[in-house]
Parts: C-alpha cells; structure tokens; sequence
C-alpha cells in the first residue's frame, strides 16, 4: 500500500469522523431547539396561567367588594325596617287605644240618638204643621236607619244632625208647597206658606178661599178675602215672582209667644 493509498483511506476516514460529528452536533442542535420550543412553550402557557389567575383574583376581588357593599345596603335597610316596625307597633297600640275609646263612645252616642229621634218625633207632633208628610216621612226613614247594620254611627248621627238643621230652617226661612190641611171636618189639598214659624197660611188651587194656621186653637181658621191680597202676594215672593216687601199676614203664635 503506497503513501496515497494511506492518504486517500485517512481523508476519507476524517470525512466520515466529520459527517458524524455533523449529524451527532445536528441532532444535539435539533434536540436543543426542540426543548428551547418547549421551554418556550412552556413559559406561554405559565405566562398565560398567570395572566388567568390575575384576571381572577381581580374577579375575585371585585366581587368581594359588591358583596361588602351589598352587605351594607342590606344592614342599612334592616335598621330602616327596624325602625318602620318600631313606629307601626306605636301606631297599633294607638290605634287600639281610640279603638277602645270609639266602642266606649259608641256605648253612650247610640242612646243619645235614639233621645235625638224622640225629641225630633215631639218637635213634629207639637210644633205648627209645616210639611208634616215631608217631616213624617224623614222621622220614619231616621227610625228605619238605626236598626241597619250596613250604616256607621257616624252617618247616622249626620243625618240626624242634618234633620235638626232642616227643622230650624224652618223657623228662619220662608217656602212654599201643596199639601192637605184639615177644615170642617175634611181634608183639602191646598198650597201653604211659612214664614219661620210665625206665619202659616193657606189658599185654595182656585185663590177664592183663604186660611191661617192658629197655633192657641191648633186648627185653621178661614180668613175673609181682605187678607187674600197680602197672602198671594206673600207666595210670589216665595216663589221669587216678585221682589221682597212689607207684608200683613195672619200670625201662627200661641198667647206667650205674642207677649
């Protein structure tokens, strides 16, 4: 073997020694890169857990925070509660109390009404006989409304209160109306007149025959046709067909009422 045949099989083996530290240091390189991308990847996803875990701790903490300030609101309502149980338990014990008060007014309001409805049925059967259906009839239905339940005690004392008034409008004001009047034995529809409770007068449909109520006799007398003029005239007024004037009418007093 000559000096080239050596030197050819040393190149060659040099060669082969290089490609194989080439591919040994190209898979170190390769496996290198390989745990350098994992490594990296590895970092990303750390990286990303982190973030995740900040994010939630930041959730976290939020939440936390609406919870104590729920937690507030709530406490501030409780003592408003508190506070509106506290003055509805005072109005509830007041309310018991005029309650007892009411029922123990009760106790003595329904025996005066009933002494109301006696003293209204005397004023009716003794005083002069001014609307005496109309009073008859709000007497009846006053007596009918203290038997019904569906009617307060109020309201009833009211509407006796309001036929008390009715009855003393009748001594200040002046009406007219038809109504039966008892002469001679007989009842006869006829217009009659008030003025207070000073006069009480009466003339036929026709205006031919005239009367005046006599409170001492407590019956009506007849009247002659000179007082005629003054009674018509008197029912224009209450009619409002003619202006308020002097009058001459036949009184309805008893003896001491006319001293």
């Amino acid at each position: 073997m000559n000096h080239n045949t050596v030197r050819i099989l040393v190149v060659a083996g040099l060669s082969m020694l290089s490609s194989l530290v080439f591919a040994s240091s190209q898979a170190t390189l390769q496996k290198s890169q390989k745990i350098e991308t994992q490594i990296t990847s590895s970092a990303a996803n750390s990286q990303k857990k982190v973030l995740k875990s900040s994010q939630q701790a930041i959730q976290l903490e939020a939440d936390i925070a609406a919870l104590k300030r729920e937690v507030h609101n709530l406490e501030v309502y409780h003592q408003h509660l508190n506070g509106l149980i506290a003055s509805q338990t005072e109005e509830l014990a007041s309310y018991d109390s005029q309650i007892s008060k009411i029922d123990d007014t009760r106790q003595s309001i329904v025996p005066l009404m009933y002494e109301m409805l006696a003293g209204l049925e005397g004023i009716n059967a003794n005083d002069r006989p001014i609307r005496t259906e109309a009073r008859a009839k709000r007497l009846a239905s006053l007596q009918h409304m203290m038997t019904q339940a569906d009617i307060s005690d109020a309201e009833k004392y009211r509407r006796i209160l309001e036929a008390y008034q009715i009855e003393m409008d009748y001594g200040t004001k002046m009406g007219a109306y038809t109504g039966a009047i008892q002469f001679a034995g007989k009842s006869m529809i006829v217009e009659q007149l008030y003025l207070g409770r000073i006069s009480l007068v009466a003339r036929s449909n026709d205006r031919q025959r005239y009367w005046a109520w006599d409170a001492n006799q407590k019956v009506w007398l007849e009247q002659n046709s000179s007082v005629g003029h003054d009674i018509d005239k008197a029912f224009d007024i209450a009619a409002k067909q003619a202006s308020p004037s002097l009058l001459e009418l036949p009184v309805s007093l008893t003896q001491g009422q006319e001293k």
